[in-house]
């Protein structure tokens, strides 16, 4: 992945916060066709495969978008314990690839335990939404940045916005660390 390698090369640090990606949409999910009546769907899920090539991340055939309210709010706890990083890449492989309900609180129990979460806890977060104001935070944030999709990379009020490939993403912190060392 794009950004992984840049971690390896660079010194970034990357911090989750949460966007409100369709947020009305419900918990049963809704068809991409139904999403998208009257347009031909093909060729963007061809363009959303191929960025994700890209940017060296798998990309399944699915058929639907759910509501990713609650994934947020686990990720969003996630962050909080050890280890509990991994639960970003296996949320994105759940809705991306293997099609997983993620508002579904027994799926998201599921991907929370395969990356050594607590189960338990994690169905406390979910039951309690003891996450909810971090997310709305991260709304809001997000909103006030003018992010308009994901991934977004935003540092020192430059943003570049969507799945880019390793070069797009290098030069933008080769920009960054460019206005650092001038500062210092």
């Amino acid at each position: 992945m794009s950004i992984e390698k840049l971690k390896a090369n660079y010194p970034v640090k990357t911090r989750w916060v949460h966007f409100p990606l369709h947020p009305d949409t419900p918990a049963e999910g809704r068809s991409l066709a139904e999403m998208f009546a009257g347009r031909d769907i093909e060729p963007i899920r061809q363009r959303l495969k191929n960025l994700m090539a890209e940017a060296g991340l798998p990309y399944g055939e699915r058929t639907h978008t759910y509501n990713s309210r609650l994934a947020q709010e686990l990720g969003a706890w996630a962050d909080t314990q050890p280890g509990g990083e991994a639960i970003h890449d296996a949320l994105y492989r759940a809705y991306f690839v293997d099609a997983v309900n993620i508002s579904d609180v027994d799926a998201l129990i599921e991907i929370a335990e395969a990356v050594g979460l607590d189960g338990l806890a994690a169905r406390a977060v979910l039951v309690e939404r003891s996450f909810s104001a971090k997310v709305d935070e991260d709304w809001a944030r997000s909103r006030g940045v003018g992010v308009t999709g994901v991934p977004t990379f935003y540092a020192n009020d430059l943003v570049v916005v969507g799945c880019q490939p390793y070069e797009t993403l290098e030069k933008f912190v080769q920009h960054l660390l460019a206005g650092h060392e001038e500062k210092s």
